[in-house]
């Protein structure tokens, strides 16, 4: 959170708490410290908490990123009313990647819903294939850490 707050003075980009989000108090700090999205994980919650967590973030005038990596994820994220929804490559279960999933996911999201890829994005080429199957936006963390210069890598 203190990094949250402290990237907040220098930007004005949209900034997202990626974090493990069970509560209202912890969305609440989101907005506290300047967050203007949360990451919601849609297999770690119920159907009735994943919607409960939505509606309070809307109703303080922040964003949610669910994140889905298989059909049932999809269906809660969809069900639960969420505009966003991002597709982990990453399989928080035993952390195994899938870079097919967007593929196998994809055609299952309405078209009102921004999808965005997560996890394993390194390759350009793969990029510009995701946005052509749908993707609106892209998380992209890990691979930004490992470089020398984050820049030259963008």
């Amino acid at each position: 959170l203190e990094y949250l707050s402290m990237i907040r003075r220098y930007t004005h980009a949209p900034l997202l708490r990626k974090d493990f989000i069970f509560d209202e108090y912890q969305i609440l700090e989101a907005l506290v410290y300047g967050a203007d999205f949360v990451l919601l994980i849609a297999r770690m919650l119920s159907m009735k908490e994943l919607k409960r967590l939505l509606e309070f973030t809307r109703h303080l005038g922040l964003e949610a990123l669910v994140e889905i990596h298989d059909k049932e994820d999809l269906s809660k994220a969809i069900f639960s009313g969420a505009d966003i929804i991002g597709i982990n490559h990453r399989n928080l279960d035993d952390f195994s990647m899938d870079m097919n999933l967007c593929e196998k996911l994809i055609p299952q999201i309405p078209n009102s819903k921004i999808i965005i890829a997560e996890s394993g994005l390194e390759d350009k080429d793969f990029l510009r294939h995701l946005q052509n199957l749908g993707v609106d936006a892209f998380l992209i963390g890990e691979y930004f850490m490992r470089q020398n210069d984050e820049g030259e890598a963008l």
